[in-house]
């Protein structure tokens, strides 16, 4: 019988250690087809644009961790590209399970539709795969780079114990995937718990500063650290040091009424 065939991705390039950190503890619960973005790809959310440096070149790559190797593929590719051309023309069979991360910096409150990290999630889920997106709180705000000295093996172990959970399982309803968020101080002992996507607007823009007016005007996004507008919400879940798992759907519908909406439209 064939091992599951689970399909390991991320926004921040084939180079992350937290791809990596994935790889290490998913090799024995299935075959992994490791296919990355070439380059960091933060906060592309689920685009599908293929500019030039975005024009779809694979390239064969190796992910090492001491003496044991994995082949792996770097897409000219935006998050959710990098999925279909896995999808599309890597893959030799059915994708049994999408991870998407481990992402360096949390993705909790209202930057989910920002996050490349879930726009991967997403695109596999919208093949009928199921996915979970992962993400570890860093310490500072400089979640472009690759930081060094971040450990990633709690937020490891906590992507292959849910892993572990929906391999061979149906998910419930209206449930297409897991977003994980990993405390910084967490450990294999850490608690989790299921969240809902917290309102809070977590990271939050800072004014650009341009000299003069048409020079460059690139804004900074810092967390909120500690910030969240419900209690049982994810950002909420991270500020109390939990592991948040948040249940998501690719239908975005809101879930008042729609009678309701209909009744004060009319009005």
């Amino acid at each position: 019988m064939a091992r599951p065939l689970i399909l390991i991705t991320n926004d921040d390039g084939i180079d992350s250690p937290g791809l990596t950190a994935v790889v290490g503890v998913l090799d024995s619960l299935g075959e992994l087809l490791i296919v990355a973005p070439r380059v960091q790809q933060t906060s592309m959310g689920r685009a599908r644009s293929q500019q030039e440096d975005r024009d779809g070149r694979l390239f064969a790559r190796e992910i090492i961790i001491g003496d044991k190797k994995w082949p792996a593929y770097a897409a000219n590719a935006t998050p959710a590209l990098t999925v279909d051309h896995a999808l599309q023309e890597l893959a030799t069979r059915r994708v049994d399970l999408a991870i998407s991360g481990i992402n360096y910096g949390e993705n909790v409150g209202t930057c989910v539709t920002v996050s490349g990290t879930i726009g991967a999630a997403l695109e596999a889920a919208e093949h009928h795969i199921p996915a979970i997106a992962a993400s570890l709180e860093l310490p500072s705000s400089d979640y472009q780079e690759y930081v060094p000295g971040i450990d990633f093996s709690a937020a490891a172990f906590f992507v292959r114990f849910f892993a572990e959970r929906m391999l061979g399982k149906q998910l419930p309803q209206d449930v297409d995937l897991l977003k994980i968020d990993v405390p910084e101080a967490a450990t294999e002992e850490t608690p989790w718990a299921v969240t809902r996507q917290d309102r809070f607007a977590y990271y939050r823009p800072t004014m650009p500063e341009r000299d003069p007016f048409d020079g460059a005007g690139k804004f900074k996004h810092l967390p909120q650290k500690g910030g969240f507008s419900a209690e049982g919400s994810d950002a909420h879940s991270l500020a109390q040091g939990i592991v948040s798992v948040t249940p998501m759907s690719l239908d975005m519908t809101s879930r008042t009424e729609l009678d309701g909406v209909a009744e004060w439209l009319r009005e």
